[in-house]
Order: C-alpha cells, then sequence, then structure tokens
C-alpha cells in the first residue's frame, strides 16, 4: 500500500500546493498544442502550460519518457517527452505501447462484474465454489469463505503469492523464465489467511490472480480471450494485447529502463523492455497505449462495458471496513476541491500508468512514465508533476 499512499499525498497536494515550476523550454516532442489550442485549455480544459512543464525536460534521472492525455470538460490535452531510447535519442512516440502493469485490473474486474450480469458468477459467494481443485490442497486453512467480492476489492485475507526473486537484480536474472498463475496462486494459499476476510484491506495481486482464474473457469476459456472479447474490443482498444510468455513489446514503443547502482556508487540505466510478464497475467501483464487506455476509462464509465447495476461496484468501497478506499478494480480518492476521483495506477519495471476520472468524465488522466525506479517505493516525481498539474481546479 505505500505507492498508494504515496499517490494519494501527491494528488491531495496538487491543489493545496500548486505548481511553482519556472517556465520551462519548449517541448520537441510530437503532440504538443498550437498556442491557441493551449490558450483555450487554460480558460475552459487542462492547463496546457502547466502539463508541457510538468514532463518538459527529459530523459532525466527520474524518467527516460512521458505520455500524457488529459481531458477536461470542454477541451483535451494530451503531449509527450523524452526518448524512444537511449541508444538513439530520438523523440519519444506519443503512440507507443507500454506494459501497463495494474491497470490491468480495471479490465479483469470488467470482465468479472460482467459474469456477474449474466448470473455466472455470484458476487458474495465463496470463490472456493468456483476454484475447487485450487484451494483443496489448503481446505483446512481456508475453511472461511472468501467471497468474490473480496477478491475484487482487496479485502480477501490473503498473502503474497511467490515471485521470480526478491531482489531487482534476481528478477532480471530470471525475466525469460515462465512463473504460471497457478503457480503463484498455490504459493499464496500455502502459506494460509493473514487475517479474516472483510476485516481490512491490503492490496495484492494475487487477488486479481484468482480472479483470471476463475474467469478460465465459468467461461472455459483463456482470460486473454475472455479479456480480449469482452472488454478490449468492446472499448476499441486496438493496440491493447496481452502477452502471455513473450517478453516482447510488439509494434512502436519507448523502451523502459531500470536504474542500478554501480560498485563505485554511480547509477547506469538497464534495459528492461524485453520481459516475460506471464505470472502477473489478470493483475498486470496488459500491454497498451494512453489512447486506448482512455478509450477504457470513458467506455466503461459511460455503462458501454458493464451494465449500470454492476458497474456500481466499480464506484463502491467496503462500508464496514474502516479507511477502505478500493473498489472493485478502481481506488476512491477525494480531492482538496471537493472533486471524487477513481483511479487505478500500474507498475511494471520501466513503466508507471495511471488511469483516473471522475465518475462523470468532467476529468480524465491517462499517462506511461518510463520510469528509472517504476517498482520503487516512492512516487516517480515526473509522475507526480502530471498529477498535480492534471487535477489543478479549472481556471474560470
Amino acid at each position: 500500500m505505500r505507492v498508494h499512499a504515496g499517490l494519494v499525498a501527491a494528488l491531495a497536494g496538487a491543489v493545496v500546493l500548486g505548481l511553482t515550476a519556472a517556465a520551462a523550454p519548449a517541448l520537441a516532442s510530437s503532440g504538443t498544442p498550437a498556442p491557441a489550442a493551449v490558450a483555450a485549455d487554460i480558460r475552459s480544459g487542462p492547463d496546457g502550460k502547466a502539463l508541457r512543464e510538468a514532463i518538459a525536460g527529459l530523459p532525466d534521472a527520474d524518467a527516460t519518457a512521458a505520455l500524457v492525455r488529459v481531458r477536461g470538460k470542454k477541451a483535451s490535452w494530451h503531449g509527450s517527452s523524452g526518448v524512444r531510447d537511449l541508444t538513439s535519442g530520438r523523440d519519444a512516440n506519443p503512440e507507443g505501447r507500454f506494459r501497463a502493469g495494474s491497470t490491468t485490473k480495471v479490465v479483469t474486474a470488467a470482465v468479472v462484474l460482467q459474469l456477474a450480469a449474466e448470473g455466472e458468477v455470484d458476487l458474495d459467494a465463496p470463490v472456493q465454489r468456483y476454484l475447487p481443485d485450487v484451494f483443496a490442497p489448503h481446505a483446512d486453512a481456508f475453511r472461511r469463505p472468501i467471497s468474490v467480492r473480496r477478491l475484487l476489492n482487496h479485502s480477501s485475507g490473503l498473502r503474497p503469492g511467490r515471485a521470480l526473486g526478491t531482489t531487482f537484480e534476481e528478477l532480471y536474472a530470471r525475466r525469460f523464465e515462465t512463473l504460471t498463475p497457478q503457480e503463484v496462486a498455490a504459493s499464496s494459499l500455502a502459506k494460509g489467511p493473514a487475517y479474516d476476510p472483510g476485516t481490512r484491506q491490503e492490496y495484492l495481486g494475487v487477488n486479481y490472480t484468482l480472479l483470471g482464474l476463475l474467469i478460465e473457469k465459468v467461461t472455459g476459456h483463456s482470460y486473454e480471450h475472455e479479456a480480449t472479447r469482452r472488454v478490449l474490443k468492446r472499448a476499441g482498444m486496438r493496440h491493447s494485447s496481452f502477452p502471455g510468455t513473450d517478453p516482447r513489446i510488439h509494434g512502436p514503443h519507448n523502451r523502459g529502463y531500470q536504474a542500478v547502482r554501480t560498485p563505485d556508487g554511480g547509477t547506469r540505466l538497464v534495459d528492461v523492455t524485453e520481459w516475460n510478464q506471464r505470472d502477473r497475467m489478470a493483475g498486470g501483464d496488459m500491454i497498451s497505449t494512453t489512447a486506448d487506455l482512455e478509450r477504457l476509462t470513458v467506455a466503461l464509465f459511460q455503462g458501454r462495458i458493464v451494465p449500470k447495476p454492476q458497474l456500481e461496484e466499480m464506484f463502491t468501497v467496503p462500508s464496514d471496513i474502516e479507511g477502505a478506499t478500493m473498489s472493485a478494480g478502481l481506488m476512491r480518492y477525494e480531492a482538496p476541491d471537493g472533486r471524487v476521483v477513481w483511479l487505478k495506477t500500474g507498475g511494471r519495471h520501466g513503466y508507471n500508468s495511471i488511469v483516473a476520472a471522475t465518475r462523470n468524465l468532467d476529468t480524465v488522466l491517462v499517462y506511461s512514465v518510463n520510469s528509472t525506479d517504476a517498482k520503487g517505493q516512492d512516487m516517480n516525481p515526473v509522475a507526480q508533476r502530471i498529477i498535480e498539474a492534471a487535477l489543478k481546479p479549472a481556471r474560470r
């Protein structure tokens, strides 16, 4: 939850602190609006000047590229900064694909809620009913039922599943190996529950690993097939995909890097673009673009992906858990000016992303930042500047 805490702190400071950065040099990257469009943005929509300043100066120590899309009531802004790769130094591709990380959970939640609308899944039923083979070896430890809803809102009581290492160096060395979702789920259940379901929230990817397995069990098809058919195609996400065991990002993309300390106390950047993400599956392996994630957000919030009765699950946090902030696939944040923003962040090595919007879509923010420490505990400074610029109160 520390990453989420950092995000909340950044959002809270967006309005209170304002932006004090000096005027930045003009960006050379594509997607920068013409002066007339910038003036229109300032009057009735996103603050183009603040957003350009937020992503200026890349690459730097914190990020090698940034892609941003912001929609307001009457105007939109999109821009990019940085480079496609450090070798060529070419301008970042504003339409580049990237690892969307845990924003994948929004898609997974949407599929489960569709199945609920069809009567194929009961959100109040125990997941043990849908995945008896997965839970059978650990039945004694999991006598208390874990409802599907508890998986969706991260109040299941599960413990983290295994990974291929605990440090970046270990994970990087094994980045082309395959760890299956079944192995991740089994390793989590073997540890037994951490707390009684429904007594607190703890953000864990294994909740969505189990939801992915549930989708496969109920539909008889792969998670990738169902997520593509039910969500990506309906939202018009033509440049998004689930790579499975393929470590590559196909199509145009900006390469990702991780900062690594050197023996002499310096830092070098390691290319982490190619990486087998199979263990993330329904929790974080989607490849997407900022335009596609904007399409997803708009279509979802408009009720074109999930029927409106079930869509309420995405805008409802548990009322019986003190301090709860997470719903089905999203997180609730109340800005200092009273706006309620529903969001989801994502982070894979080399890439940080976000989808965020008010429910009425008066404000929509999507970004991908090629962070040099995407899995770090602190929020990326470039991402924080983007959030501060995007969620400033509109000028009147």
